[in-house]
């Protein structure tokens, strides 16, 4: 081990003697770089190696390389790279590989190492590092699309990239983002064709032999790439994504009439279809003399927008489904939020969503999320009987969701309806047991405010009968909240008692009454040691802060402080697990008073 660790620092001397010998390092910085070095290569030849120390070597490197580049601007010597730069280069390059080889499945040091080569290396090792490392990855699409990137834009060779995505389709066939970035390829390599041909035309320079091809300068490749793409992936979301890469360059009507054309012979059954050709019809142009007006500019907005209107119309006759109708919502909802300071324009949007919210609820095809949108645009406008309508009808539709439930019991909540009692014993007929917590909490809330206390402690009694024990377990502690609110502590109390032992229980539930007896003028030391005595019977054997917190109690000016230690002792007793070891340590820092 020490012959080779001592060839590979002898390797470095003619580097280092240059280094020295032109005044970019001191005599002693050579030498604490070969202290370093001879460190890092003895950890790499070590009979088990760590990744972090190949990481550690190659970024020592790296600042030995900045440090250089700073050194060369600050004396201006750009002299003898070849000699110093170059085999601290090349050794990086060869630790990367080496790394590389033991950790195969590590995709980030294979990117480092690019990162690396596309800063410092030759433009040729990065397509070295991007095939050894395809040929240990060829699973992610990710990096057939980073390795053909590298080649476009790095090299500037689409032949190579061409070459990488067809290799990439072999064991990606029906990957869509392989597809799009293999045609955003050839269109990029059709405009650049295109842009050499202006320049020699431009600059009246002969030819000769070489002449462009009409077809590939038309975009021709990137439609044979269109053809196969959506021969094998029939989605009208991946045609319409092609579509808009190919939109972004000028040259590119006819492919776009026949993207389009496509679109609307074989994806009519895809709402996503309709929703992009109505949205087509707000960049269209319109009458540009009227548009000097702000009143002007809302009307041809109007039109603009009536005509994706007709567009939709057609798409709910022909394709009568849920989300061909939450386009048609969608696109309403996002211009009735655009901001206009034409008022009329901004009713002609309102007026528009709620029939076409309407109609979407009366064909029982509006999604639920529409519901509280729709709700909320008509108790803005003042329409209390709308509202409460339409609540009604949410929960007539989404009559098991928790959340339609809530949204328009709020709502008639909020608009004072009268027979909520009835209202919220539907709900909880209709809905999941097991999901009806909110509801249960949102009745409390109801009955506190707008019934007697008996009525309201009738129900919170009916929710301590619950099956389901996270509503029981939170009704028990609502009825304790409730009756200290109302009736004082006395009552308070009186409801503790009566339920300490009803199950299931909760920690919450004792907690909230040793606060509550905390909370009095005098309060009771005795209460408190039979509230954490209680408590302790359920959790002590899971909960270490119990036994602290009745230690810290006993500690306190009410408390016995000879208790603790029998406290103490039984807490390591009952304790589990890893429990005990947290309780001893905060019990020690409570002890020396740092808890």
């Amino acid at each position: 081990m020490a012959e080779i660790v001592q060839q590979r620092i002898e390797e470095r001397i003619p580097e280092l003697e240059q280094l020295e010998r032109v005044g970019l390092f001191t005599k002693k910085e050579v030498k604490s770089i070969i202290k370093r070095a001879t460190a890092l290569e003895y950890k790499l030849h070590r009979l088990i190696v760590n990744k972090e120390d190949f990481i550690a070597y190659i970024q020592y490197e790296i600042n030995v390389l900045e440090l250089i580049k700073k050194r060369r601007v600050h004396i201006h010597y750009q002299f003898k790279k070849e000699e110093i730069e170059f085999p601290v280069i090349h050794r990086i390059n060869s630790i990367f590989r080496r790394a590389t080889n033991k950790w195969k499945d590590d995709v980030q040091l294979w990117l480092s190492h690019v990162a690396f080569c596309k800063k410092w290396a030759s433009k040729g090792q990065i397509s070295k590092v991007f095939s050894a490392m395809l040929a240990i990855h060829p699973d992610k699409p990710a990096l057939w699309i980073m390795a053909a990137k590298s080649e476009l834009e790095d090299r500037n060779s689409s032949e190579s990239a061409r070459h990488l995505f067809l290799r990439a389709l072999r064991f990606h066939p029906n990957n869509k983002k392989v597809y799009q970035e293999y045609f955003r390829m050839e269109l990029l390599h059709c405009e650049k064709l295109r842009k050499q041909k202006k320049e020699l035309e431009m600059a009246e320079m002969d030819l000769g032999e070489y002449e462009f091809s009409a077809e590939i300068l038309s975009g021709k490749l990137a439609e044979v790439v269109y053809r196969d793409a959506t021969g094998k992936i029939k989605d009208a979301e991946f045609v319409i994504s092609l579509l808009n890469v190919a939109a972004i360059f000028d040259f590119t009507k006819e492919l776009q009439d026949s993207i389009l054309q496509d679109l609307q012979t074989n994806y009519t059954e895809d709402s996503l279809t309709w929703d992009f050709m109505a949205k087509r019809e707000l960049e269209a142009p319109g009458a540009g003399e009227e548009l000097q007006t702000a009143k002007g500019r809302a009307s041809e907005i109007n039109r603009r927008e009536e005509r994706c209107c007709q567009v939709y119309e057609e798409g709910v006759k022909s394709l009568n489904t849920e989300p061909m109708w939450s386009c048609y919502v969608a696109f309403c909802l996002e211009r009735l939020k655009r901001k206009t300071n034409v008022q009329e324009l901004k009713e002609q949007r309102q007026e528009r969503l709620l029939g076409v919210l309407q109609r979407a609820h009366d064909s029982s095809l509006l999604k639920e999320d529409y519901y509280k949108k729709w709700l909320q645009i008509l108790l803005s406008s003042e329409d209390p009987e709308g509202a409460a309508s339409v609540a009604m009808a949410a929960t007539q539709r989404y009559s098991q969701s928790v959340s339609a439930w809530s949204l328009s019991l709020r709502t008639l909540m909020q608009l004072g309806s009268g027979d909520m009692g009835r209202l919220f014993q539907d709900a909880l007929t209709h809905v999941n047991p097991k999901e009806s917590l909110p509801l249960w909490q949102l009745q409390v809330q109801w009955s506190a405010a707008n019934q007697s206390p008996e009525e309201t402690e009738a129900i919170f009694k009916r929710g301590l009968l619950s099956a389901v024990a996270a509503v029981a377990m939170e009704m028990k502690e609502s009825y304790l909240d409730w009756s200290y609110s109302t009736g004082g502590y006395k009552k308070a109390r009186k409801t503790f008692t009566s339920l300490q032992e009803n199950r299931p229980l909760s920690k919450a539930f004792f907690t909230r009454m040793i606060q509550i007896e905390k909370e009095q003028e005098t309060p009771k030391m005795n209460n408190l040691r039979d509230y954490y005595e209680r408590v302790l019977q359920e959790f002590g054997t899971t909960d270490d802060n119990l036994w602290l917190q009745y230690i810290q109690e006993e500690l306190g000016p009410r408390g016995r402080p000879e208790n603790c230690g029998k406290i103490h002792w039984r807490a390591m007793k009952f304790l589990e697990g890893e429990n005990v070891e947290r309780f001893t340590s905060k019990y020690t820092l409570l002890q020396t008073g740092h808890l």
